[in-house]
């Protein structure tokens, strides 16, 4: 199950190496021609003069192919000896650009030699300028916890943190292939970050590849989400338009999911019934949008944090059936695999076999002795 995460975490030491230089120090917040706010990366704003198109039904048109694939060079949360360090200089952009087109050669290198490995396995792309796909706050990190979620934390189970399971609550939501929840379905993984969003009159579908899910959204101002009781892994969403933006707003949470997502870096942070996430899509091209997800949750985070990066369009990227594994068989094999009351019992019948056939040989032997 880990090797879902191999590539990612490939990825990462190159993404440090091309800032080790900078950072050795006080990490410098300036680029290359010293300025300290956003660089003109693609995505993160409209070109002068252009105007989002609008759908039949008189909607800004976000429909299409997103796929974040081109951001797996780009960790989630920033690298701590970056600190503040938001954006990449033109030296760091070049070195961290020509690391990644090296890791995207692995998939031809493989063919070559007729072998199948992390070149196709994992999903590559170039990476944005920014530290982060954590923008705020400053540091890019998800925020400490509070006393109450730090205890939580500690019951956090998945496997990456486990080595023996007994049950199924060993394992985490997408270990056991139901969701990746949110904020971690809009992030991108080692492999399928697909993302497409469709659009009806009053609806917008964000449709995820890993792990097959459909966000059906109700377009209406003034709709308000279900009954507190009412909860999804995904939560509820309701949108409403500000200008050319769709704003969508989460709650209704099923707790005790990871904020931010599993991954290898010790156990996670779980969200609450209160966690709320306000995502905005603004479309800044025909082939970009700016996606900004703000996460916030009052009982088990001490302050919000947000998600910041462009969506680049790819209308060749196609959605394949997320399988995630064959036969729904791998949480009871990692359960009989490695608990020992399931070890015991194995170990108990297979004594039971090599005694029955023992027996069986003794009484043929006996039999054709007389």
């Amino acid at each position: 199950m880990n090797l879902r995460f191999v590539g990612a975490a490939l990825a990462m030491p190159l993404f440090l190496a091309a800032g080790a230089a900078a950072a050795a120090g006080d990490p410098p917040t300036a680029t290359a021609s010293g300025a300290t706010t956003a660089p003109d990366e693609p995505g993160l704003k409209a070109p002068k003069g252009w105007k989002a198109p609008r759908t039949e039904w008189g909607d800004p048109d976000l429909r299409g192919r997103w796929p974040i694939d081109n951001l797996s060079s780009t960790p989630s949360q920033r690298p701590p000896n970056l600190g503040t360090k938001a954006w990449l200089t033109d030296a760091e952009y070049a070195a961290a650009t020509k690391a990644a087109e090296e890791q995207l050669k692995l998939y031809q290198e493989e063919v070559k030699a007729n072998r199948m490995g992390m070149g196709h396995w994992t999903e590559r792309g170039t990476p944005v300028r920014q530290t982060s796909l954590i923008m705020e706050p400053a540091n890019g990190r998800i925020p400490p916890p509070t006393p109450l979620g730090a205890e939580l934390s500690k019951n956090m189970k998945s496997s990456w943190t486990e080595k023996t399971f007994e049950w199924v609550t060993d394992f985490s939501p997408m270990d056991r292939c139901i969701t990746r929840g949110l904020p971690g379905s809009m992030l991108p993984g080692a492999y399928n970050s697909g993302i497409e969003v469709w659009q009806s009159p009053g609806y917008a579908v964000i449709r995820t590849e890993e792990i097959h899910e459909a966000r059906i959204i109700p377009i209406a101002a003034g709709k308000g989400p279900p009954p507190a009781p009412v909860k999804g892994w995904m939560g509820y969403s309701v949108g409403h338009w500000e200008g050319d933006t769709l704003v969508i707003e989460t709650t209704n949470f099923v707790p005790n999911q990871p904020i931010g997502g599993d991954g290898g870096a010790g156990r996670p942070v779980p969200n609450s019934d209160q966690m709320k996430v306000v995502e905005r899509l603004t479309p800044t091209g025909p082939n970009h949008i700016h996606y900004e997800a703000w996460v916030s949750d009052p009982v088990t985070l001490s302050a919000p944090f947000k998600y910041d990066f462009p969506w680049t369009r790819n209308k060749n990227y196609v959605q394949y059936e997320y399988a995630c594994f064959e036969g729904n068989e791998q949480t009871r094999g990692y359960i009989e695999g490695t608990s020992p009351f399931e070890v015991a019992k194995r170990e108990a019948r297979e004594k039971a076999r090599q005694a029955g056939t023992l027996a069986a040989v003794d009484h043929d032997t006996s039999s054709s002795n007389k």
